[in-house]
């Protein structure tokens, strides 16, 4: 169960950001990305530099308007491999079965998926893009959910849950939404 949580608190890490957790997950272990699959054929310190970079990028320009609307495309994009991949990593760190890192890989896929979808929702909703305060917020509860995964995965699973909740209720308010704007079209 403790797997389970710790795999469902790194996907909604990746399901906010993508390099930032990668980087974080990273640096946290001693063995740099060797239980990360697809990273741990590429050479530490190209990983560093490549996830610095689009790490600080991720920091900057998700402050701006356009810069959301960027990194949206590629999150989109991208947030379900990373979501895989960091949970395959979380579960092999924990050594959890083979059978079970690969559903444990799908599952965390899913969920950043569905995190990132959400997010995508909510830029659309308030048109103006996410305040600031949102998207600061998000960073620092992206890096949180890592660490809490390895420190506290109890703790970090729990508030993945809690934000799939949040994404839940919100995905209703917006049904709701636009069952009140097809109305208003048909009038």
């Amino acid at each position: 169960m403790i797997g389970i949580l710790a795999v469902l608190s790194v996907s909604a890490a990746a399901g906010m950001r993508i390099a930032l957790p990668l980087l974080v997950i990273g640096l946290l272990r001693n063995d740099l990305w060797q239980q990360v699959p697809l990273l741990d054929r590429i050479q530490p310190s190209v990983i560093i530099a490549v996830l610095s970079a689009w790490t600080f990028l991720e920091l900057v320009i998700s402050k701006q308007l356009w810069g959301q609307r960027l990194l949206q495309v590629v999150e989109l994009v991208f947030s379900p491999l990373v979501g895989a991949v960091m949970a395959m990593a979380v579960a092999r760190i924990l050594q959890q079965p083979t059978q079970a890192v690969w559903i444990l890989g799908v599952v965390g896929g899913l969920f950043a998926l569905v995190l990132q979808l959400v997010k995508v929702g909510w830029f659309y909703r308030l048109k103006g893009g996410l305040p600031i305060w949102a998207v600061l917020i998000e960073d620092i509860l992206c890096v949180l959910l890592v660490l809490f995964a390895f420190k506290a995965p109890n703790s970090g699973g729990l508030i993945a849950l809690l934000i799939l909740w949040l994404a839940i209720r919100s995905s209703q308010s917006w049904y709701q939404w636009y069952k009140e704007g097809q109305k208003s079209v048909e009038r």
